[in-house]
């Protein structure tokens, strides 16, 4: 039996789906800063600490900046939850290397791009580019995985 570590196809699958998954968890903490340098917060309780005593519904408010950070968050989270969902199915098809490495950089490139063209804001069509072609990276695995191991 071979141990999960010499499949050098899991490797590169385990390499960059942390990749993106830590880029996912940084994200809070850019939303956090942002919270917390523009003193906007989401609930009564959190806003209590810069407001002094006073009016907490100065601090519980929207904020463009904050908004476009925890939109760019959430669309981190609909896109990567499935890539390493898919991913890991697509490992277990044994893709040939080459090939599981091209779709694994696609994706972290194309998620990298897409969260600078959000913050930055770098003018469309860039976002909606680096979004669809994470997407039809998955697709792709997705495509692969259910040619190579259908159940049918």
């Amino acid at each position: 039996m071979t141990h999960l570590a010499d499949n050098e196809v899991f490797r590169a699958y385990a390499t960059y789906a942390t990749i993106v998954l830590v880029k996912m968890m940084l994200m809070s903490l850019v939303t956090a800063f942002y919270r917390v340098t523009r003193k906007v917060f989401a609930n009564p309780e959190d806003a209590t600490m810069v407001s002094k005593g006073g009016d907490l519904k100065k601090y519980v408010r929207t904020d463009p900046a904050v908004e476009r950070v925890r939109r760019c968050h959430l669309n981190d989270i609909e896109n990567i939850v499935p890539f390493v969902t898919v991913g890991l199915l697509y490992t277990l098809s044994n893709p040939d290397l080459f090939y599981a490495l091209l779709h694994f950089r696609i994706f972290v490139a194309s998620r990298v791009l897409h969260t600078i063209a959000y913050l930055a804001p770098i003018p469309q069509p860039s976002r909606g580019l680096t979004f669809f072609v994470g997407f039809l990276v998955t697709l792709s695995m997705a495509y692969s995985t259910v040619r190579s191991l259908a159940y049918i």
